[in-house]
């Protein structure tokens, strides 16, 4: 009997350091995944540190580091050139080049923005109340600005005679200062960006209209997350992995602002807790939790609706190969469609 409860002990033993061993290998190996996003740090970016902070990536065997950027081409220039394994990006800036670079083969992968946060924001008391109103305004609108590249499509969808509205091209330094001061009427920009820096800037609330693009008419999609060819192909389970993470934590974000918001301010001296709060929230209500995401579930896309903007972005952008443009989404790796289900809590 002594002989075997000493193989029993001995085999326990011998198990139970196996697994210490294959935990201590599974933690040494986990995996690093270089994340850019598309823009400095502010409230809108919680998610992404928030799964950092509750440990989600590290669960999925992933150390993740993420960094700000100085515009929007930034994180598809960073991955194109091989310098970050994933990040989040404008789609519809992807869609654009892809097409004007065949060789590049970067995907989208999940949805962050269902509704792209580009607008109009616009001085009320300058007599504007709806789209038609800018026609005889002044419109302050950076040659480089996103939203200003949406411009066409807005005035087309809304009726409005482009040429009777005043472009002044302004810089992005100064673009809500020109608001704020009343040299312009309205501006294209950022929506949670603009509206809420000009707030801060003092300009009264009740006073600020902002026109959301995608209520008006523009079918695009927004932020998406996206990926490296390269890492997506040797990778592909850390892809998934990242994925699954984020969807948690996205989901806490929404059930809890307040909460999520911290994990920005303690990365961000120059942040001011209130300020990025309310930008979060209004990304929330009118970028993140629309009816259609509400239906389908977070990341995913609904093929015909992207097959209409693309149409829609060859208002404002010649494509040399249209029908190629669809390829950019690539659904295979979200989450399970449970995993990626609105909340109750979140959809009321």
């Amino acid at each position: 009997m002594a002989t075997v409860d000493l193989l029993r002990l001995t085999r326990s033993t011998a198990l139970a350091s196996l697994a210490a061993f294959a935990w201590s290998m599974s933690a040494y190996a986990e995996t690093a995944i270089h994340f850019t996003l598309d823009r400095k740090i502010d409230g809108t970016a919680a998610p992404f540190f928030l799964a950092i902070d509750k440990g989600y990536f590290k669960a999925e065997g992933l150390d993740v580091t993420v960094d700000g950027a100085s515009g929007p081409l930034d994180p598809i220039r960073r991955l194109a050139s091989g310098n970050y394994d994933m990040g989040v990006a404008d789609i519809n800036l992807l869609i654009k080049f892809r097409d004007s670079n065949p060789g590049t083969s970067i995907k989208a992968l999940f949805v962050v923005f269902d509704k792209p946060p580009y607008a109009i924001i616009a001085r009320k008391s300058r007599g504007i109340a709806a789209p038609r109103d800018l026609v005889g305004k002044k419109l302050g609108a950076p040659s480089a600005d996103s939203a200003f590249a949406q411009w066409p499509i807005f005035a087309k969808a809304n009726g409005i005679d482009a040429a009777k509205v005043k472009i002044e091209n302004v810089g992005l330094p100064v673009r809500e200062p020109m608001l704020a001061s009343g040299e312009v009427d309205a501006i294209t920009g950022c929506s949670f960006i603009s509206y809420v820096d000009l707030k801060d800037r003092g300009v009264p609330p009740d006073d600020l209209l902002v026109l959301l693009m995608a209520d008006y008419g523009v079918e695009l999609y927004g932020e998406a997350i996206v990926a490296a060819p390269n890492f997506v192909a040797e990778k592909p389970e850390a892809v998934r992995a990242f994925l699954r993470a984020y969807v948690k934590a996205l989901k806490d974000t929404v059930r809890d602002p307040a909460r999520a918001i911290e994990s920005v301010i303690r990365r961000s001296d120059a942040a001011k807790k209130n300020v990025e709060l309310e930008r979060l929230r209004m990304a929330i209500r009118d970028n993140i939790l629309t009816a259609a995401v509400k239906a389908r579930g977070y990341g995913a896309i609904d093929p015909q609706r992207l097959a209409a903007a693309i149409d829609q972005l060859g208002l404002t952008y010649h494509f040399t190969a249209k029908d190629k443009a669809a390829d950019v989404f690539d659904p295979s790796f979200l989450p399970r469609t449970a995993e990626r289900k609105v909340s109750e809590t979140a959809s009321r």
